[in-house]
Parts: structure tokens; sequence; C-alpha cells
């Protein structure tokens, strides 16, 4: 027997449907993913920690769940939100079903309601705090208890999702590059590794000398949850890899984090970046390449000093997708070029990145290609 479920927003609005996870309460900031595949991805990225998470497609679940495409050991958001969840899933890799999966590990989820009207509601008003419950049928009860929730801005969740100590991903490679884990996904990790790294990964408060007394390469900030503005000890961290020339490489929140080591500013989008359809522009080429995205918080291109460029803009919307150091061997975006589950448009970034290491150990004299611009 299907269980009642109701998922109420803190503007009053209130969708009834079925339980089709974990029983009990999932709360916090609703975002919506256009992505047609990959919801294994989104379940087990930890960019999501401290989200609810609707799906824009309406069926789910089609392919099932397997452990090789997981991108940490455990979901990190705080529920699932679908029209419909597929009971039978049909592909040779699926070890078990998404249904199976989101109560193994505790998430709960819904199905069973209007997700394109839900949609509406947050491009119209932007992310809601919201509360999904199969244990309360109580709109009331549930709306004023969304509205008690806290927002966003402000919360440092990187720390709550980083590794607890340092680790070898790799233990081989040509390059040695380290690895700041504020909720970095696998999928990162392996690019790296397909280069030919060997990948050091360190936990989100690690210092700047710390990272330097292992004598990398390059370094990786990494994506991950929650607003850049408090990550200050990050951002002096990357202001201390910055002034020994290290290379930097930043993705997601470590675009945001390079970007307020820079002198810049961000800011929060109305209702974010989430899902694998998004228009982004190389200014150095001139290429129109297809992202993912998770972000709810942006670069300010205006509050950045004058010797770092934007190298890549957003086509939906302007904001700005990269910066990069005209003078520093120094880059970041906010999309994801390991894109997993798809499009690989912006693999080329990790080759980038390696051809900055191999240029900086050479003791070349090439400028960073931000001065292209």
């Amino acid at each position: 027997m299907m269980r009642p479920a109701l998922l109420a927003l803190e503007d009053g609005t209130v969708f009834r449907g079925f339980s089709c996870g974990a029983d009990g309460d999932a709360t916090g900031e609703l975002v919506f993913n256009t992505s047609m595949t990959g919801y294994q991805e989104v379940l087990t990225d930890p960019s999501y920690k401290g989200q609810l998470v609707a799906m824009t497609y309406p069926h789910i679940g089609n392919y099932g769940i397997n452990p090789q495409d997981d991108e940490s050991s455990q979901p990190h958001l705080e529920g699932f939100i679908v029209r419909e969840l597929c009971q039978t899933p049909s592909n040779w890799r699926s070890t078990e079903s998404l249904g199976h999966f989101l109560k193994r590990h505790n998430v709960p989820a819904i199905e069973g309601i209007d997700t394109r009207a839900l949609t509406r509601i947050l491009r119209e008003k932007g992310s809601l705090r919201a509360i999904l419950s199969s244990r309360c049928q109580s709109p009331r009860r549930l709306v004023a208890a969304a509205r008690r929730l806290p927002r966003m801005s402000g919360r440092n969740l990187a720390e709550s999702v980083s590794c607890a100590k340092a680790y070898s991903w790799s233990r081989t490679g040509g390059l040695h590059v380290v690895v700041l884990d504020f909720g970095v996904k696998r999928g990162i990790l392996r690019c790296l590794e397909e280069l030919g790294c060997r990948v050091s990964v360190v936990p989100a408060g690690t210092k700047a000398s710390d990272i330097l007394a292992l004598r990398p390469d390059g370094a990786l900030l990494s994506n991950g949850p929650g607003d850049p503005e408090p990550l200050q000890q990050a951002a002096d961290t990357a202001r201390g890899l910055l002034a020994a020339r290290l290379p930097l490489f930043g993705i997601c929140l470590g675009h945001q984090i390079l970007g307020l080591a820079l002198g810049g500013r961000t800011f929060k989008l109305k209702f974010g970046h989430h899902g694998a359809n998004h228009p982004v522009m190389d200014l150095l080429t001139r290429r129109v390449e297809i992202t993912v995205q998770n972000h709810g918080f942006c670069v300010d291109p205006d509050s950045l000093p004058r010797a770092v460029a934007c190298t890549h803009v957003n086509l939906n919307d302007r904001t700005c997708e990269g910066l990069a150091h005209r003078r520093l061997p120094a880059f970041s975006v906010q999309y994801h070029p390991e894109a997993s589950a798809g499009p690989h448009d912006s693999r080329y970034l990790f080759e980038r990145f390696r051809d900055l290491m191999l240029a900086s150990r050479a003791g070349a004299k090439r400028r960073p290609y931000a001065q292209a611009l």
C-alpha cells in the first residue's frame, strides 16, 4: 500500500503525493534539476547537502542503480522529488532499484506530484525552504515548520561533507595534484587519474603551507555545497597557493573560492543552475559547450580586479562561468567539466590544467591563457 506524503513550501503551497523512499521528514532548500539522466550522480553529489531536489524529467529510475556511478560514498541531499518513480528498472549494469537505494540510505522521497507546477513556482519565486513528510499530514504545521528553516545564505556546509583526513586517490602518475575536498565528486578524481596524475585529497581546512609541503605540481579546489562567503579559511589557503605561484584549477564552489581569494564577491542566484543542458561560451575560443551545473551562488565579475579575466559566460543569463588570472597560473569554471553522466564538451579543461602544470614544472615563460582576452 502506498503511503501518503506531503511537500510543503514556505510560500504556503502544499503538494500531496506518495512516499517512495525512506519514511520520515526531510527539510532544506528546494531546487529543481533539469537532467534527463544521471539521477544517481545527483543523489550522491555532496554539493546537494542541505537541499531537496526535484527532477523535472517525469520518469526517474528507469535504468536502476549501480555502484560504479556513485559520486561519493552515500547520498548527501536531504530529500528527492519525482513525478513517477520506476519500479522495474531495466539495464544490464543495474544492481538495485532507485526506490530500494533511497530506503537503504534513509532518503525520504515523494512521487505523484505535479513537478511541472512545482518548477514553475521555483522559477517565479526562486528557491524556497521546504519540508517533505510521510509522517505529518497537517499542511498548516508543515508550512509553519518550513518557514522556520535556516536559509542557505551564510551556511558553511562544505566542512560537513569534506574528508576527515587526507588520503591518496591514485598513487602513481607523472604530475602530483592535491585536491582540496569541499565535497569533491569522484568523477573529478577519475578525470585527473585518466590524465596520468598522482592525486592526493586533503580536508577543506588544510592550510597552504601544509599543501606546499606535499610538493605538488598543482592544486584543485573542488566543488561543494553551501554559501562560499563563510569559507574565508579556504580563501586564505587559495591566496597562499597563489602567492607561491602553484597552478590552481577551481571547479564550482572552488571557482567561487578562487574568486573570493582574488578579491571578488559572490551573490545568490534566484533559483540556481542545476542540470545537464546549460550553454556556456568559452570567450577565448568562442566555442559553445553544453555543460552540467549545480550551484546556487555566483561570482560577480564586476567585483574582480583588472588582473582577473572572465573567461566563460552563461548564454542563458550572462553570468560569469569561468575566470583566470592574467599573470598567475590560476583559472576556474563554475560548471562541471567531469560531467557525469555527460555531456563531455568541457573535458578539455583538465588538459588545460595539465598543460599549465607542465609549463610551470618546466619553468616556461608562457603567459597564462587569460592574457589573450
